[in-house]
């Protein structure tokens, strides 16, 4: 006789029958889940390499700048660059060379390790599945498909950054000292390759009290030897630091930004904010009370690692002067922004519900930058216009003006750096270090400052008494300069555009004949303007 309820030889041999079935089962969808996501993962990370091959860029020119006279002239060409990444790139320079891929390769490398380390730091606050989307929503971020092939210090920034949040969330339970030394430097190495991600260190303050557990005494040792592992690793970035602050307006280039800038920073991925709304629609009707654990400490670390950095840089560029708010420079909150997302996923009921929302980012990104026509430029270059100025100038030597593109520039005076290095050589020309040009080249600063008018009158009226051809270069941001190069000379020039590359308009200043070279004039029929283009 059974008793009810209980259960019987024959029914605990059939569930011991199945029960390696059941496993075997689930271990089978755990394998392709996992194959799914890594396919996913590789898919998101070949979108950085759309435009590997793309010219370099104003900044990243600049960056050759600091290195390319040798390793003893990097620390005279430093002002408020990366003190690190000028001899990593170097370094990588003597061993692969100086092509556009090859001084992008540094970068790449970085950002893998980057991508590795989130995924490790993920796996301190979730299971391995929803490592594997913070892993994915990481990778699709603008910012870093950007910034991973970027020839500037950004990728090792959050390289050092990725591995100061994994330090912080295995110090939760750990009470070792040389751990808390490891934070304090790792925290210091983020400041070494991008000043600006100094946003991020609040939020690892706030982090630190929230996740410790244990002995008050323990947490306030710990907190102290970080502390002093930081100080004594920053001490040598005091003097760029009090000259950034000191130069801050010097540097500013972007105008204040608006609401829908702070609300980009946090799309996952260039095409994710449309999409981001139905998933959190789907999130809202289904989610789940059980499937995902997050204690109000998980919850707080995410928020403060995407919140209070993006925060700052907005609040800072919105109600000052110093509008700081570029994109890339909230690259040290895009690990907060992805444990956010992957929270917001991870509470969907449905495990399969979640692989289709996760491949839906995948796909969708991936389907923007593939087919996207500007996926393949990087930003605008000046390798095209140099190309076309090159080209025409080189048949008779003809002289170039050329507006520099760098902010600075407008409000420092580029004669002391002419006094000090060439105009091919100067840091304010810095994409002809790389894309040179063998004709004479003449600087102009970026804005129509007394500078710039003193320098284009003096060079206008040599050019006119020697009859001589020149062309003139800028930016979009300094056309009003080749506006008042053009009228300035309409009386003994003819101007012309040769074209307009990349946003860089090249004119061409033709000399008028001699009024004895030149035929009667007849008494035009109605007054008009000549030479003007605008």
């Amino acid at each position: 006789m059974e008793i009810p309820g209980t259960v019987s030889e024959a029914q605990l041999g059939e569930l011991r029958r199945n029960q390696p079935q059941t496993e075997s089962g689930r271990s089978l969808q755990d394998r392709v889940f996992y194959a799914i996501y890594w396919l996913a993962l590789a898919v998101s990370i070949s979108i950085w390499f759309i435009a590997v091959r793309a010219p370099l860029w104003m900044d990243e020119t600049g960056s050759y700048w600091l290195i390319c006279k040798g390793f003893a002239q990097i620390p005279h060409r430093e002002t408020i660059s990366s003190p690190a990444y000028s001899y990593i790139l170097w370094f990588s320079t003597k061993i692969i060379g100086t092509s556009e891929i090859a001084l992008r390769v540094p970068s790449i490398l970085a950002m893998l390790g980057a991508v590795y380390l989130l995924y490790l730091a993920a796996r301190e606050l979730f299971d391995r599945e929803l490592s594997h989307i913070a892993a994915i929503f990481f990778c699709l971020h603008h910012i870093v498909v950007f910034t991973a092939i970027d020839v500037r210090p950004y990728a090792f920034a959050v390289l050092a950054t990725n591995a100061s949040i994994l330090i912080l969330l295995r110090l939760r339970r750990n009470d070792s000292n040389w751990l808390a030394a490891l934070f304090g430097l790792s925290a210091a190495w983020i400041l070494w390759f991008h000043y600006l991600f100094a946003v991020i260190l609040p939020a690892f303050v706030l982090c630190f009290f929230v996740i410790k557990t244990g002995n008050g005494k323990v947490i306030w040792r710990q907190f102290g030897i970080a502390l002093a592992a930081f100080a004594l690793a920053g001490l040598p970035l005091i003097p760029g630091l009090r000259y950034l602050f000191s130069t801050a307006g010097v540097h500013v280039f972007e105008p204040a930004p608006t609401l829908w800038n702070l609300i980009s920073i946090y799309a996952p991925g260039a095409a994710g904010v449309f999409l981001g709304i139905p998933v959190v629609i789907a999130v809202v009707l289904l989610r789940s009370e059980h499937r995902v654990d997050l204690h109000d400490w998980r919850i707080l670390v995410s928020a403060s690692l995407a919140l209070i950095p993006v925060l700052i840089l907005f609040g800072v560029s919105a109600l000052t002067p110093i509008h700081c708010f570029v994109f890339r420079h909230n690259l040290e909150a895009v690990g907060g922004i992805a444990f956010c997302w992957t929270m917001l996923l991870g509470s969907v009921r449905s495990r399969l519900l979640r692989l289709v929302l996760c491949m839906a980012f995948v796909a969708t990104n991936a389907l923007y930058g593939y087919l996207s026509p500007t996926s393949s430029r990087h930003q605008y270059t000046w390798k095209y216009a140099l190309e076309a100025i090159e080209t025409n100038a080189s048949t008779d030597n003809a002289p170039v003006l050329i507006c520099s593109p760098f902010v600075e520039s407008n409000v420092e005076s580029i004669d002391a750096d002419m006094a000090q290095y060439p105009v091919k050589e100067s840091k304010y020309f810095a994409m002809l270090s790389y894309y040179r040009l063998s004709v004479p080249v003449v600087p102009l600063s970026g804005a129509l400052n007394s500078e710039t008018m003193r320098d284009g009158s003096r060079f206008l009226q040599e050019a006119a008494g020697k009859h001589e051809r020149f062309l003139a270069a800028a930016y979009e941001y300094s056309y009003y300069v080749l506006d008042w190069l053009a009228q300035s000379a309409a009386g003994t020039y003819t101007v012309q555009k040769l074209g307009v590359y990349d946003g860089i308009e090249v004119l061409e200043f033709v000399p008028r004949p001699a009024p004895s070279e030149a035929a009667p004039l007849q008494k035009p029929s109605e007054p008009g303007l000549t030479g003007a283009l605008r």
